[in-house]
């Protein structure tokens, strides 16, 4: 199997492991696999996160002699800053979202990437890619209309509200992603990387201060997984870009939303209506379709 399609499946598992232990660390005990877990507020998740990816990143810029505050100090900030933001909205769409739809939603953020570009960076984007937008902005509405249209009452029920809160965060990790763009040359992709937890420990450190769990037991192990289970799919995604190019791997990275789905259903009982299914299968199309055109075009231009 080519290399860089192998690190970006693998990348994927490593995400949903990710996103499978935050939901269980959001749920309380009596909806959970794992019954003598404890809810953990969501900040508190992002904290212990952002303190495992911390001292990993801290221990290789030591390593490798890098400027530790880096270059690019603005953008590196602003990176950090809607770094966070964004994946403190995601952790709480997995709390009360399907984790289906919660991982689809998020896969949005090219599409914003793509739009924010277009003013950031001044990139001219082809007419065939608004179609796409279109689509993938259909699913949206799909999903948000299958709580009002399904009948059955067995289906996850999907609200609005999350929904939208899923877009906020796609929004935000757009941004986040044209501040990486801009810190490209200026800046190593670790310390890139770092930038998140030295934004977002201090902050969720005094948001933990009025909300705090005290972890015991196996739940330490749960928190490790999550924070080290991070860093390798941080790795294996650099590594599948750095192994092929974009538009070989990208349609691997979106079999995310398969692993969930399937993780949905048989590990938290989440049954989707096929309005939800519906919407996730547009969203997948719209996000893809504008990759491939956008890929093409980079590459006659190259």
């Amino acid at each position: 199997m080519n290399k860089g399609i192998l690190y970006i499946i693998l990348s994927g598992l490593c995400f949903i492991v990710v996103n499978a232990f935050v939901k269980i660390l959001g749920l309380g005990p009596e909806q959970n696999l794992i019954s003598n877990v404890q809810k953990y507020p969501i900040p508190e998740i992002i904290l212990f996160r952002s303190i495992i990816t911390f001292v990993m990143c801290y221990v290789i810029i030591k390593a490798k002699g890098i400027p530790f505050l880096g270059n690019n100090k603005k953008w590196l900030i602003i990176r950090g800053i809607f770094g966070t933001t964004a994946l403190t909205l995601f952790f709480y769409t997995l709390d009360h979202l399907p984790i289906a739809i919660a991982t689809t939603v998020q896969y949005l953020s090219p599409l914003f990437t793509v739009i924010i570009a277009i003013f950031l960076l001044k990139e001219k984007v082809n007419p065939i890619q608004w179609l796409f937008f279109a689509i993938a902005f259909l699913g949206i509405a799909c999903m948000g209309m299958s709580k009002f249209l399904s009948e059955d009452k067995n289906v996850s029920l999907i609200n609005p509200w999350w929904i939208a809160v899923g877009i906020a965060s796609a929004l935000c990790a757009g941004v986040a992603y044209n501040a990486i763009v801009k810190c490209r040359r200026t800046d190593h992709p670790i310390t890139i990387v770092m930038y998140f937890p030295i934004i977002a420990t201090p902050v969720m450190a005094v948001l933990c201060a009025f909300d705090y769990v005290v972890p015991k037991g196996n739940e330490w192990w749960l928190i490790l997984i999550i924070g080290v289970f991070t860093q390798f799919a941080q790795l294996l995604m650099t590594k599948a870009l750095h192994a092929d190019n974009t538009a070989t791997i990208t349609p691997f990275k979106y079999l995310g939303s398969i692993y969930a789905f399937f993780l949905g259903l048989f590990f938290f009982d989440e049954v989707i209506s096929l309005y939800g299914i519906a919407g996730m299968v547009l969203i997948l199309i719209g996000v893809l379709g504008n990759t491939f055109f956008r890929n093409r075009k980079r590459n006659k231009l190259a």
